[in-house]
């Protein structure tokens, strides 16, 4: 569990990268290759992250598509050359904000009250 809640709180860490690289928009991410290449590589961590989490705690949680997101960290290392920014932004808009929401659920779960 202490290890779940680590990656869990990195997953987040990422999440928060990503979104204020991200803060300038669509167009300024197309456009800097700094912030595409930061962008990537956050989602590389987020995804390394995500295959270490327990067996248990990721068959808690189905709906989270676990494999997709380790299944994406693949294909960014070993494809970088096939990967599609515009498939990259729609993961920025559209999944990570479900994936952020469900990780923060699953994370006041398991962190001991403050």
């Amino acid at each position: 569990m202490k290890a779940d809640l680590f990656y869990l709180e990195h997953i987040l860490d990422c999440i928060h990268k990503i979104e204020r690289f991200c803060k300038d928009g669509e167009a300024r991410f197309f456009e800097s290759d700094l912030i595409q290449d930061a962008v990537l590589r956050n989602l590389q961590v987020l995804g390394e992250s995500t295959k270490r989490l327990s067996e248990g705690l990721r068959a808690e949680h189905p709906t989270i598509d676990w494999r997709g997101v380790a299944g994406f960290r693949n294909i960014l290392v070993h494809d970088y050359f096939g990967v599609n920014l515009d498939r990259v932004w729609q993961i920025i808009t559209l999944d990570l904000p479900i994936l952020k929401t469900h990780v923060e659920e699953i994370r006041k779960k398991l962190a001991p009250p403050q």
